[in-house]
């Protein structure tokens, strides 16, 4: 029989080398597990790494002039070095080669190739090299400097290996993904992370939507693919944030649900067709939000409508806030900049808007983008939409005279032979002092027309007065600017103003919505407080 003091030090052995014992019987070792980590990809990055290349492209630059030459003394072994060195200068080019590196992916076979517009930008010569190490020259197909996306044509002796586009829409924030390029001219690497957001606006360009990855991304994976663990491309791998240059976990690529089809139309056309809505547009504040009874700022909301634009006598309208296009949900103005560029053109198409509170659905046909047909501005040189900041006064003098300018008289009605005013008439041109916001108005005449140089096809209620510190102050209203609508309704009068303003207070609405017409005929939307 076993004694317990000699079980007790058996049985802590045991716990110490990790060996079962059973009491009574002879103990037996447990075997040993390997920690084998997380699991290889291995086998998915072997069929992928053939599709992959490196691009190398060289660009003639011209030099600033040589400088001065260096001083050698007379007599020196190297005196007659530098005198063949620059005696050869003189009558050569002065010109010199800049080389640079980048990756692309085989799409297609018959040797189409997608990489970023940066990598190849101004080349004088386009080479791909594939991962046997085999090299072809490569013509330039299309380019779209938008999204930063080109496409590139070899011409291989056989069927290359290619990938296929996956949909990046279903990718979820956490997804595994792995990126393979050319890193710093190291060649075909794979790194491998995670999604760590998407939607990304980095203000590289108009349609911003990147991916954002912390898979190891460097200089020279620019135009690499960023694959699912299907193996399939959901995004183009094309910017960095870095203060060192080198991979700190913030990569961003281009998704393909914005790339694929810029990519198809390079490859069919050899430039995007984007489509064009014709509309000026600006976020919606919570203000607006709120004077509008809506739960939250989401949508578009219309400023303006470009003349002879696709939409310029169609269904929507000026005060329209777009909430859906073409099936797809608008949060903010960049949604509906780049979902109208994406959607197909000279097609009807399904818009849901809000109007006078209430949604509906009207349909609309897109035009073509065109350079030449919309106005640029700094920040979105090429937009479907035109973005206005809400609240801001447009661009240029648009402040009028508070009164007539000085030696001159207002026009008087009964000095240019008109009948004089009726009681009626009188009352809507006297100024009024509005409270609430703190502006003076008066009815929008002829006469003050011509005094603040106001263009005919404006209509509305003038503001003669923006008392400082007020509401309209800090809203941007200005002296010159006319109302034009108040909770999308026409203000003719500066009563009516002053009655629709109140009754909205009335309702608990802690801003009014105000359509603004500056002397030109340029509309904003406002949301001024009435607390």
């Amino acid at each position: 029989m076993m004694k317990p003091a000699r079980a007790s030090r058996m049985i802590l052995s045991a716990l110490l080398t990790g060996t079962a014992v059973t009491v009574g019987a002879v103990a037996s070792p447990i075997p040993a597990v390997a920690q084998q980590g997380p699991e290889s990809v291995a086998d998915l990055a072997s069929g992928l790494l053939g599709a992959v290349v490196n691009i190398s492209t060289s660009q003639s630059v011209a030099e600033e002039g040589e400088g001065p030459r260096p001083q050698v003394p007379e007599g020196s072994p190297f005196q007659e070095l530098f005198e063949d060195f620059y005696r050869n200068r003189e009558g050569g080019g002065t010109s010199n080669k800049v080389n640079s590196l980048g990756s692309g992916f085989v799409i297609d076979p018959t040797g189409f190739i997608v990489t970023n517009n940066h990598v190849i930008e101004n080349a004088d010569d386009i080479e791909v090299i594939f991962s046997d190490g085999s090299k072809l020259k490569a013509t330039l197909i299309g380019t779209d400097t938008k999204t930063d996306l080109s496409v590139l044509k070899v011409e291989p002796p056989q069927p290359l290996t290619a990938v296929k586009f996956g949909d990046s829409t279903k990718m979820r924030i956490g997804d595994w993904v792995m990126a393979i390029g050319n890193p710093f001219g190291l060649g075909g690497s794979v790194t491998v992370g995670i999604i760590s957001a998407s939607g990304r606006n980095i203000n590289a360009g108009p349609y911003d939507n990147f991916i954002q990855t912390d898979a190891a991304i460097n200089k020279g994976n620019s135009g690499g693919p960023l694959f699912n663990m299907s193996g399939e491309v959901i995004g183009i791998n094309t910017a960095i944030i870095s203060p060192s240059g080198g991979s700190i976990g913030i990569g961003f690529a281009v998704p393909t649900e914005l790339a694929e089809n810029i990519v198809n139309q390079l490859i069919e056309f050899g430039e995007t067709r984007r489509g064009w809505l014709g509309v000026r547009i600006q976020p919606v504040s919570d203000e607006v939000a709120q004077s509008l009874n809506i739960d939250r700022a989401r949508g578009a909301l219309i400023s303006g409508i470009v003349e002879g634009g696709p939409v310029a006598n169609g269904p929507i309208q000026v005060g329209d806030i777009i909430m859906r296009f073409n099936g797809r949900a608008i949060s903010e103005t960049r949604d509906l900049t780049r979902i109208v560029a994406e959607s197909p053109i000279g097609e009807p198409l399904d818009v849901v808007i809000l109007r006078d509170g209430q949604e509906q659905t009207v349909k609309v046909t897109l035009g073509r983008l065109d350079d030449d047909e919309v106005a640029s501005n700094e920040t979105d040189p090429e937009t479907t939409v035109e973005p206005d900041e809400e609240g801001t006064a447009p661009d240029g003098d648009q402040q009028g005279p508070a009164e007539p300018p000085a030696g001159e008289e207002a026009p008087d009605g009964d000095e240019q032979g008109e009948a004089p005013a009726t009681p009626d008439q009188a009352e809507q041109s006297a100024p009024v002092t509005e409270g609430l916001i703190g502006v003076e108005l008066t009815a929008l005449t002829d006469a003050n027309r011509v005094s603040f140089s106001i263009a005919e096809g404006v209509e509305g209620v003038l503001i003669t007065r923006v008392l400082p510190g007020s509401k309209a102050e800090g809203r941007g209203l200005q002296v010159g600017e006319v109302i034009v609508e108040v909770a999308q309704e026409f203000m003719r009068t500066p009563q009516q103003v002053a009655e629709k303003l109140t009754n909205i207070k009335g309702e608990g609405r802690r801003s009014g919505y105000l359509m603004i017409a500056d002397k030109d005929g340029n509309l904003r939307l406002v949301a001024v407080p009435l607390e």
